[in-house]
């Protein structure tokens, strides 16, 4: 899948392994990398489904917005650049081919 960041300043901090561990810590900015690479090692989101680090939609007021497990509470958030819905009206995993990174957050 085609990675982009929701800014040039965010994509440099998030492929940046000293910054990510500066600002969020070793184990989050290990994960951060490891994240970013399945990202872009498969061809649709689909594929997310079965790699470690739990992808799955967001609710309520993050409704559109997916994410993956970090560490402890954090989590590498992201959404699809166009948003394929399906039969079911929901999104279509399997459409997505192209994602935005957009936080690394703690939201719990």
């Amino acid at each position: 899948m085609k990675v982009k960041f929701k800014s040039f300043r965010f994509g440099a901090l998030c492929t940046n392994q000293k910054e990510l561990v500066r600002k969020y810590g070793r184990p989050v900015a290990e994960k951060v990398a490891t994240r970013l690479f399945q990202l872009t090692s498969v061809a649709t989101l689909e594929e997310m489904r079965h790699l470690p680090g739990r992808c799955h939609e967001l609710t309520a007021d993050r409704k559109g917005e997916l994410a993956v497990v970090l560490h402890g509470g954090f989590r590498l958030i992201f959404r699809p650049r166009n948003t394929p819905v399906g039969e079911s009206a929901g999104l279509d995993w399997s459409s997505v081919t192209e994602v935005i990174v957009t936080e690394i957050e703690d939201y719990h």
